[in-house]
């Protein structure tokens, strides 16, 4: 598989408001955040709460992010990719 569009976080940040825009377009998110997957239904959340799972200590974005047709997935867990990327 290859990416569409790739980005370089240290060269090119994106702030909560292209964060929340990104969302917008998605039905779903997945954010790892050490061992732990949070799955959020975007449809019924809380916009905040899916920022705050976004965004770095900085208030960017958090990298890795990757889009996959209506599905966000930030941050890396191994099994999440392997489910969601076959």
């Amino acid at each position: 598989m290859t990416a569409a569009v790739q980005v370089d976080a240290r060269k090119h940040t994106l702030g909560k408001a292209e964060a929340l825009a990104l969302l917008k377009k998605a039905d779903e998110l997945y954010a790892a955040k050490g061992k732990k997957v949070v799955h959020l239904d975007l449809k019924s959340a809380n916009m905040d709460e899916a920022a705050a799972l976004l965004l770095g200590p900085t208030e960017n974005l958090r990298a890795p992010t990757l889009v996959k047709g209506k599905t966000v997935l930030v941050g890396f867990d191994e099994a999440t990719y392997q489910k969601l990327l076959k």
